[in-house]
């Protein structure tokens, strides 16, 4: 296997002076999560397919401090047993997440890392607000204790990109290496600008994939007074409610999820599986408020049509859309009007779903699952729902796929990701065909 991954990298150099930049394809070979529904991609996809909810009860600290008590939680995470006491206690939950679902990834692709290809491999871990828990410690030990109670790894491991770094030190990995924050388009994004290294031949290998540890007072306290989330603390379940009538928020949730992307040569060459392909991406700036969304859709719209551009795909292409479906008023009508404007009357056509109905929204975490979401749709040919659509929205006026999944031929995935500050990033993947087209 050395040998054999030390004879790829060679020949990439070779690529790289023969090769025009750009006209690589670019797969997906590992995949990795924990997530509220689940443990494993797979875990996480079976109960979403089956429109089980991972929300509930926030259980991290105590609850009754706050207004809004539900959360979409990990459960089961063991962070000593993934890390091991002593690593576990200088890793903020981020990071430990994002390492466990890397671990997971990479594991899966079966790819091995050498001395000899590390520099080839990179990756990209994102975040909204990183560390935020380790910063809440860290801010009470200081005001109860004094400065000496502060931990000299305090920093480390309140740095957004400090997921990023440990996950490159935990699997020895040299290429590109950085985080983005771009709010909740920040797992598009990671997907996104990875698929661009390794087009533009600065790597054969990258982990594409985003976390979140924030379900904190601050965060839970600080989103409820801007009047974003869910107060339905009696119905957990039935709390997270996008594109129907009576919703009143959304749910926050934390978790990880990495995916491996990979060279198609390079992938063939060593004989790996194919989850699918990296088709197209698109982002763009609403310009416009630093929380609400354009209200015509414009910014998210212009995503989308640069995503199909850089794909080479029409709106008749697209057999299924993620959409970032928050549960919020604004976000939904705004994200409808979107779809409408960049895929026309298409748009009524193609069968959409926000899958937060179950996760709960993962802030800077939400675009990477949503994107395994979308390969295990391909894989299975099957639409997952937007469960708690119970009463229509006549502004939210698409096929949203109400409270039960459809089977459906699937071969290429829209997938949305909108942040906070206006960013906006969209992404494409399809089934992976040796001829390059999927439909």
């Amino acid at each position: 296997m050395q040998q054999h991954i030390r004879y790829c990298c060679i020949t990439s150099v070779t690529r790289i002076e023969e090769g025009a930049v750009g006209d690589r394809r670019v797969v997906i070979t590992g995949i990795g999560a924990f997530v509220p529904t689940g443990n494993t991609p797979e875990e996480a996809w079976q109960n979403i397919a089956a429109g089980k909810s991972g929300i509930g009860l926030i259980t991290q600290f105590d609850r009754s401090i706050v207004e809004n008590q539900i959360a979409g939680e990990v459960k089961n995470f063991d962070p000593d047993e993934i890390l091991g006491r002593k690593e576990s206690r200088r890793t903020d939950r981020s990071a430990q997440l994002a390492v466990a679902a890397s671990r997971q990834a990479f594991a899966d692709s079966g790819l091995e890392i050498t001395a000899d290809n590390s520099y080839d491999i990179g990756c990209i871990i994102g975040s909204g607000v990183g560390g935020i828990g380790s910063l809440i410690e860290s801010v009470q030990a200081f005001l109860e204790r004094g400065h000496r109670a502060i931990s000299p790894l305090a920093i480390p491991r309140i740095l957004i990109d400090s997921s990023s770094g440990k996950v490159s030190m935990d699997l020895g990995l040299r290429g590109p290496n950085f985080n983005i924050t771009t709010a909740c388009a920040t797992g598009n994004n990671c997907i996104g600008e990875a698929a661009e290294i390794i087009k533009r031949r600065q790597a054969d290998v990258m982990l594409a994939g985003a976390t979140e540890a924030a379900i904190v007072p601050i965060t839970i306290a600080g989103f409820n007074n801007m009047k974003a989330l869910s107060h339905r603390n009696d119905d957990p379940e039935g709390a997270s409610r996008p594109f129907d009538a009576d919703r009143d928020g959304f749910v926050p949730a934390e978790g990880a999820a990495t995916l491996v992307l990979e060279d198609l040569e390079h992938a063939l060459a060593r004989g790996a599986k194919i989850y699918g392909e990296v088709l197209g991406y698109g982002h763009t700036s609403d310009a416009y408020h630093p929380t609400a969304p354009m209200e015509t859709g414009e910014g998210a719209a212009k995503a989308m049509v640069r995503a199909l551009e850089d794909a080479g795909l029409t709106a008749k292409d697209i057999d299924y859309i993620n959409a970032h479906g928050t549960g919020t008023q604004l976000n939904d009508m705004a994200e409808t009007k979107a779809l409408k404007v960049a895929l026309g009357e298409e748009a009524y056509n193609i069968p959409i779903s926000s899958t937060k109905s179950m996760t709960g929204h993962l802030l800077g975490a939400a675009g990477t699952i949503e994107a395994i979401i979308g390969l295990m749709a391909i894989r299975d040919n099957f639409i997952p729902p937007t469960i708690n659509l119970e009463t229509p929205d006549p502004e939210c006026d698409l096929n949203y796929t109400p409270n039960v999944g459809v089977k459906a031929d699937v071969d290429v995935v829209m997938s949305n990701g909108f942040g906070f500050g206006g960013h906006n990033a969209t992404i494409i993947l399809g089934r992976y065909t040796a001829n390059g087209t999927s439909n």
